[in-house]
């Protein structure tokens, strides 16, 4: 049930403390795992704060756990990015547009409710664990070939990226020959650094060959998730935007999850023994390394009405940043949640979202890591960093938080 706005609400002031001026994004110096350090302050002294965005829209910041979860789950946000102002600097000029055809993130219901039952029975549990057989050959296959080739290797290229994006290009029935080429392109939508042109021409190549793909398997159907959905109701432009959807969620964060999960593994000694020594841990180990991570720092959401909430009015049409990793670092959800402990049970963490939002293709992450993770720690058991922790390339200026490169060796036998 949700609380109905007060006649007698307080305006639209937190208390006696001033709007945040800007999102605090700077992480402490010489920990790349850690947020920024003004989060936690701020959810301690009111988890619902006030704040100024750059088009000097007034909203709000999200830090805790409660008020997050309580959000996402509440229908009178919406996700339309139309609707919403930008939290960072350099935002489209005149604000967001709305989401292209078949970007789930940026609708609400009923819209986004016609999408989701069409594709969450092709994403259930039961399936993906029966792709777990595929998963571990891939994971072998590139294991081998890091041992072959030696080390030092970058284990982004070489291990972390291959296997999401074989994965959903399999589920999708992308042709071998352009799964580079949609990695490259993903990472193009996805860096802060990207001009609007590098972006733009990334989006439409990819619409494009996703086009003549759709056209492709409405002709001659074949054994893979696009050639399913094609007996639905979906005309070709909606085939098209779901298939340019999953593959930009399944190709980028993924992969980083499995990169920054083994720097973060590597950076304690402790835990990367615990998962080599029994490999039984994994369940536990992703769940709490989603928490622990969060790579998708932020989400944002605007009030469709007026909405108490923590002591504060919310005001229809005011955007709502909600801090991630804020909220999965909030030490009245999670214990000591600054500590990596894959031994914690980590379950509720907002990792992958909550609501109706909550991430569509979770369950593939999860079948991924479950066997990437553990195999990798075993086949190279003194896997350790090739180069100093402090010069690992981060992905700062990504709406990903990850690593660009994560060169690693190991003894030879």
């Amino acid at each position: 049930m949700h609380n109905e706005p007060s006649t007698n609400a307080p305006e639209t002031t937190a208390g006696d403390l001033a709007p945040l001026s800007e999102l605090p994004i700077n992480r402490p110096s010489g920990c790349p795992f850690a947020p920024p350090a003004e989060l936690a302050q701020l959810r301690e002294e009111q988890p619902l704060r006030r704040m100024t965005y750059p088009d000097g829209h007034v909203g709000w910041l999200a830090t805790g756990y409660s008020t997050v979860r309580a959000i996402f789950a509440d229908p009178r946000f919406s996700s339309r990015y139309e609707l919403l102002h930008y939290p960072l600097p350099g935002g489209p000029e005149g604000g967001l547009p709305p989401a292209p055809v078949g970007d789930m993130t940026g609708m609400d219901a009923p819209e986004h409710t016609r999408f989701r039952k069409l594709l969450a029975g092709k994403f259930t549990v039961r399936r993906m664990r029966a792709l777990t057989d595929r998963v571990e050959e891939i994971t072998a296959e590139h294991l081998d070939a890091m041992a072959r080739d030696g080390g030092p290797v970058d284990l982004v290229k070489a291990f972390a990226q291959p296997i999401p994006a074989l994965m959903i290009c399999e589920l999708l029935g992308v042709p071998s020959s352009d799964r580079e080429t949609f990695q490259r392109q993903t990472h193009t939508m996805t860096d802060r650094r990207s001009t609007d042109e590098e972006r733009m021409a990334a989006m439409t190549g990819m619409g494009e060959y996703l086009h003549a793909l759709v056209l492709a398997k409405r002709a001659e159907p074949t054994d893979d998730l696009l050639s399913d959905l094609t007996t639905s109701d979906l005309t070709d432009e909606e085939l098209t935007g779901v298939g340019a959807f999953l593959l930009g969620a399944g190709l980028d964060t993924t992969a980083n999850m499995i990169a920054h999960g083994t720097f973060a593994l590597l950076s304690n000694p402790d835990q990367f023994a615990a998962l080599r020594d029994d490999p039984d841990l994994a369940d536990k180990a992703v769940e709490e390394l989603m928490r622990y991570l969060t790579i998708a720092h932020t989400t944002i959401k605007s009030a469709l009405e007026d909405v108490e909430l923590d002591g504060q009015l919310i005001k229809a049409g005011e955007t709502v940043t909600m801090s991630m990793e804020a909220a999965n670092r909030d030490p009245q959800r999670f214990p000591d949640p600054d500590s990596l402990d894959l031994h914690r049970k980590a379950t509720g963490h907002l990792g992958f979202g909550h609501g109706i939002h909550q991430c569509l293709g979770q369950q593939l992450a999860r079948v991924e890591m479950r066997v990437a993770l553990p195999a990798l720690v075993t086949r190279f058991p003194s896997l350790r960093l090739a180069i100093p922790a402090d010069e690992v390339p981060l992905r700062t200026f990504s709406n990903i938080y990850g690593v660009h490169q994560l060169p690693v060796t190991w003894d030879k036998e």
